[in-house]
């Protein structure tokens, strides 16, 4: 019987990245900039044009290749693209807190 490994919700860290949690929060953002390209029918020309980012470099952070992007340049690429971006520090009851993206 093949044993069951529950993951712990971080592909990046199931796989040994030392850098998960930023990689997890790219790919967040990345996925919502996709979400929002499709629920506003926008081409990667409009969002390329809308962010500065040259075309060819958004089709690959889409396709996932975002390693080289600062998660602060995809925040303002959303922002760009008519959304408020916030940044909530509150504090938590562990010793070591998590950064969680909440989309509206």
């Amino acid at each position: 019987m093949e044993e069951i490994i529950v993951g712990t919700g971080n592909v990046y860290e199931d796989l040994g990245y030392k850098d998960a949690e930023a990689m997890k929060v790219k790919a967040d953002l990345v996925a919502r900039l996709q979400a929002i390209m499709k629920e506003h029918n926008y081409t990667q020309q409009f969002v390329a044009a809308q962010t500065g980012i040259p075309q060819p470099r958004l089709s690959r952070i889409l396709r996932g290749q975002f390693r080289e992007v600062s998660e602060f340049k995809l925040m303002e690429c959303l922002s760009r693209l008519g959304n408020t971006v916030e940044i909530r520090i509150t504090p938590c009851q562990q010793q070591h807190g998590n950064i969680n993206l909440v989309f509206a």
